[in-house]
C-alpha cells in the first residue's frame, strides 16, 4: 500500500495519470490499476474522473495533504543519501512573469546565471498563470498570493502602482487636479487592474474606482506603450514605469494617490523535494530583492 501512496503523491504532483506514468517511466495502465488498488483499499474516491480538468474529491485532498509532506521526507533523505539534493548543477525548471522578469529583474537572472553557471536554468516566462503543478516546474514567482493548498509560498515584496502619463497626452487634456477629474479622460486598462482601489498617501483616504476605460488590454507592457504614444492616463506598476518618469517620458499625476500593491511570490510545490539547485535560486531572489534598488518594498 505504502508504494501506491506514492504513486497517488506523485499523480497529485503531476495533475493527472497520464503525466505520472509518463514521469515515473510507467505504462498508464499500471498507474490506473494502482491507483484503483488504493482507493479500495481505503473504500473513497480520491480522485475525480474528468477528461477536462484534474481534480482531487474531498477525501482526496485529505489523504494528500496527510502523506504529501511524509513522501516529500522520505525522498528527500533518498536523494540526500545519494548526494543529489546537494549538488549545485543540473536542471532547474522555473515559471515567471514576462514583464516583470524582462524589465525589473532582468539583473537577477543574469546575476544567477553567472554565479552559478552549472545550474542548467530553463526559464519559462508567461503573463498568463500556467498551473505549476501540470507544469513540473521546480519554482515560480507568482504576482499575488496563491490559493491552492498544494503550494508553499512566501511573500518576497510588494509593487506599487501609480498613474502616468505623457507630457503630450497632458498639453491637450487638462491635467486632473483630483481623484475625481479621471472620469474626464480616456482611460487605459490592464485585466489584472481592473478596479483602481486607490489611497493617498497624506491623508489615507481610501476610494475605490471602477474605470470606464477606453482600451482595456492584458499585457501590461502593452498598456505601457499605449501611453507612451499619448493615448491616455493608466494605472501601472512602478516597476514598469520608474524609468520612463525619471526620463521624462511620462509624467505622475496625482503622485499622492497611489493604486492597490502587487504582492510578489516565490511559490513550489507542497508535496515536491526541493533540490539545493531549488533552494539556491530562491535565497539568491529573496537576497536580491532584500539588497538591490529594484523598486519593490518589503513593507
Amino acid at each position: 500500500m505504502y508504494d501506491d501512496i506514492v504513486l497517488f503523491v506523485h499523480i497529485v504532483q503531476q495533475q493527472g495519470l497520464a503525466s505520472a506514468a509518463q514521469k515515473l517511466g510507467l505504462p498508464a495502465a499500471t498507474v490506473t490499476r494502482r491507483l484503483q488498488r488504493l482507493e479500495a483499499s481505503l473504500m473513497r474516491q480520491l480522485i475525480h474522473r474528468s477528461a477536462r480538468q484534474f481534480s482531487l474529491t474531498a477525501d482526496g485532498e485529505v489523504f494528500y495533504q496527510a502523506y504529501a509532506g511524509l513522501v516529500e521526507q522520505l525522498e528527500q533523505t533518498q536523494q540526500q543519501l545519494s548526494g543529489e539534493m546537494n549538488v549545485l548543477a543540473g536542471p532547474l525548471t522555473v515559471l515567471a512573469p514576462s514583464n516583470i522578469s524582462t524589465g525589473l529583474l532582468q539583473p537577477m537572472w543574469s546575476g544567477f546565471i553567472k554565479a552559478y553557471p552549472d545550474i542548467k536554468l530553463e526559464l519559462i516566462l508567461s503573463n498568463s498563470v500556467e498551473s505549476m503543478l501540470s507544469s513540473g516546474a521546480d519554482l515560480a514567482l507568482r504576482i499575488g498570493p496563491q490559493e491552492s493548498s498544494m503550494l508553499y509560498q512566501k511573500r518576497l515584496g510588494s509593487l506599487k502602482t501609480v498613474l502616468v502619463a505623457t507630457p503630450e497626452y497632458l498639453a491637450s487634456n487638462a491635467e486632473p487636479l483630483n481623484i475625481d477629474a479621471l472620469e474626464l479622460h480616456r482611460l487605459i486598462g490592464t485585466n489584472t487592474l481592473a478596479t483602481w482601489s486607490m489611497v493617498n498617501s497624506k491623508t489615507k483616504i481610501k476610494q475605490e474606482i471602477r474605470p470606464r476605460f477606453a482600451t482595456q488590454v492584458n499585457d501590461i507592457k502593452l498598456a505601457t506603450q499605449l501611453v507612451c504614444d499619448h493615448l491616455g492616463i493608466s494605472l501601472l506598476p512602478t516597476s514598469e514605469v520608474e524609468n520612463l518618469i525619471n526620463a521624462g517620458t511620462l509624467i505622475q499625476i496625482l503622485p499622492s494617490w497611489q493604486g492597490p500593491r502587487r504582492d510578489l511570490y516565490t511559490v513550489w510545490p507542497s508535496g515536491k523535494l526541493l533540490s539545493a539547485r531549488a533552494k539556491c535560486l530562491k535565497e539568491y531572489m529573496e537576497e536580491f530583492i532584500q539588497q538591490s534598488n529594484v523598486n519593490i518594498s518589503d513593507c
